[in-house]
């Protein structure tokens, strides 16, 4: 295993733990694909290999800005992505950012349904009185999704394919 795969992997582990929990990411793990991917693009590569970390940022970053200014997306994931994009390169960047995309898809169609299977189930189990229900209470609505699983994934992804 690369030394790239065990930097991406432990990164995606703590920003999937950190999303998933508090529904942010904390910008220590975001700085830490960044520093990390700087690092070892530099060593691996020299030069160009740094040139290619921070085109990678901005590409990171980039990919996923639209996302975030028309509200679909938090900072976090838009900086863990740009992050990643320091570890991967900006060629691998882009294939990681399909990936993601992919899964994003199915983790959100995931939450879709796992939202309307509960709902049935609470509504086969009520008595069917207005009275009944409204002493439940609303049914709970998830706000957002936490995207760090899919981006991990997608990173994880394409780091496969490279090996």
């Amino acid at each position: 295993m690369t030394a790239q795969a065990l930097l991406a992997g432990g990164i995606g582990i703590a920003a999937c733990i950190d999303d998933v929990r508090r529904r942010q990411i904390s910008n220590w793990i975001s700085g830490s694909a960044l520093a990390s991917g700087l690092v070892l693009q530099k060593v691996q590569h020299g030069w160009r290999g740094t040139g290619s970390a921070l085109l990678g940022t901005l590409a990171g970053a980039s990919v996923f800005l639209i996302f975030y200014l028309l509200g679909g997306m938090g900072g976090g994931d838009v900086k863990l992505m740009a992050g990643f994009g320091a570890l991967l390169g900006s060629k691998r960047l882009f294939e990681a950012a399909l990936w993601t995309a992919g899964c994003g898809g199915v983790l959100a169609l995931a939450v879709i349904a796992t939202g309307l299977v509960r709902d049935l189930w609470k509504r086969g189990k009520s008595s069917g009185s207005e009275a009944a229900a409204s002493a439940r209470g609303p049914v709970r609505r998830v706000d957002s999704i936490p995207y760090a699983p899919a981006i991990a994934a997608g990173v994880w992804l394409s780091l496969v394919g490279a090996t």
